[in-house]
């Protein structure tokens, strides 16, 4: 894709949030610390931040429908700017939670309506490029700016992380405005259209697929460390390691992800979840074993991120006609598969299974989404060959037989 300096603008905003949402992590001990309050204490500021993506994703895109689109985003990056600059002048922990609910808020609307802008700057058969380009910032937030922040959180206090972020909040305004056109509200658009998108079963299967897909990938992600220590047996600095060959899989698994969905959404999911799968059965097998373990975690990566291009896209395209509070609430979904995913791996740790049995429960929460898929492709073939037997063509970017 050529250079698009609109795209830019929205994958540094998409870089900002990934470091927001992420950077917590590596800081919670010197956050703990600092504010006199636990490590659990101070892992619910990463739960609080899930959860007001979910609420914050529908309630921000349907109260701000009519505004312009550069407008919108440019006021939900300030969002993210204003949460940030309290986070770095808490004095408390309850400061420092509210900070982070309020900039939780700008998350899912930022990416929903930014991958609708993202599409509309570039021809119909790149839109699955477009929306990969915009999410190549949060892939590489992963790889440089979270343990950026995190090397900064140590070494001059937490709350340089958060003065980071907020000047990168700015930086993000400013491109912003600079680089998009004047793009309007979308006619006619009013939240109860909004509304009754979300009614479609084909818009709620698609939703539902982000869910599973995301609890796959989160499954085994939440525990890696712990598994890299206990099972592989790693020190510390092969566990970094593995962190960041891992976030470079997520950069090189988007791209490939947004590639391949500008030729078939369909196919690219399909073979993406049973490479995923497959990669899962393998990590639970041979998760002992140095070498091993460093090549699936980083192909783990690919499969991982390869999913969500052509799962906000699909989203995009099943509701088409009121596209923005779906894509905004696909985030959200994308967040509850990360809260299930987590959760389901707990579930296996505290039966006493171990851990590989934590990669055999991302690998069936996988494979669940890919015979999902499967389903999905063929009841619409069915469904096209019905009506017209002579044009058994799968639309919507799907398997194409001329």
């Amino acid at each position: 894709m050529k250079f698009n300096p609109g795209l830019l603008a929205l994958s540094v905003g998409a870089f900002g949030i990934g470091v927001t949402e992420f950077a917590p992590m590596g800081l919670l001990p010197v956050i703990a610390s600092d504010l006199h309050v636990s490590i659990p204490s101070a892992g619910l500021l990463i739960s609080a931040y899930a959860l007001g993506v979910m609420i914050g994703a529908p309630i921000m895109t349907l109260t701000t429908g009519r505004l312009p689109r550069r407008t919108l985003l440019i006021a939900l990056a300030g969002i993210f700017t204003l949460g940030n600059l309290l986070a770095a002048v808490s004095g408390s922990y309850g400061m420092l939670m509210a900070a982070r609910i309020l900039t939780s808020f700008n998350h899912g609307a930022f990416f929903g309506v930014g991958s609708i802008v993202a599409a509309s700057l570039v021809p119909p058969e790149r839109r699955a490029g477009a929306v990969a380009a915009m999410f190549m910032g949060l892939t590489i937030a992963n790889v440089v700016g979270v343990p950026l922040a995190t090397w900064a959180g140590a070494a001059l206090g937490w709350r340089s992380a958060f003065w980071g972020i907020t000047a990168l909040g700015i930086v993000t305004m400013v491109a912003l405005r600079a680089t998009l056109p004047a793009l309007p509200a979308p006619e006619g658009g009013n939240a109860m259209a909004e509304l009754r998108v979300l009614r479609r079963g084909v818009v709620l299967g698609a939703l539902g697929l982000t869910v599973v897909g995301a609890s796959a990938m989160f499954t085994v992600f939440t525990y890696i460390t712990p598994i890299l220590r206990d099972t592989t047996h790693a020190s510390l600095g092969f566990i970094t390691a593995m962190l960041v060959t891992y976030g470079v899989g997520l950069t090189v698994g988007n791209w490939l992800g947004g590639r391949f969905a500008d030729r078939s959404v369909d196919r690219t999911l399909i073979v993406t979840l049973l490479a995923l799968t497959l990669i899962l059965i393998a990590f639970a097998l041979l998760m002992p074993f140095k070498a091993p373990a460093a090549i699936l975690i980083f192909v783990w990566g690919v499969a991982s991120f390869a999913l969500v291009p052509p799962l906000q896209v699909r989203v995009m395209h099943a509701a088409a006609d009121a596209p923005n509070l779906a894509s905004a609430v696909n985030i959200g979904a994308f967040n509850l598969g990360n809260a299930i995913g987590a959760a389901l791996g707990g579930g296996v740790i505290a039966l006493g299974l171990g851990y590989p049995a934590v990669a055999l429960a991302g690998a069936a929460s996988s494979a669940l989404g890919l015979v999902a898929v499967v389903v999905s492709v063929r009841r619409r073939q069915a469904t096209d060959a019905a009506k017209s037997p002579a044009a058994a063509t799968v639309r919507d970017g799907g398997f194409q037989r001329g």
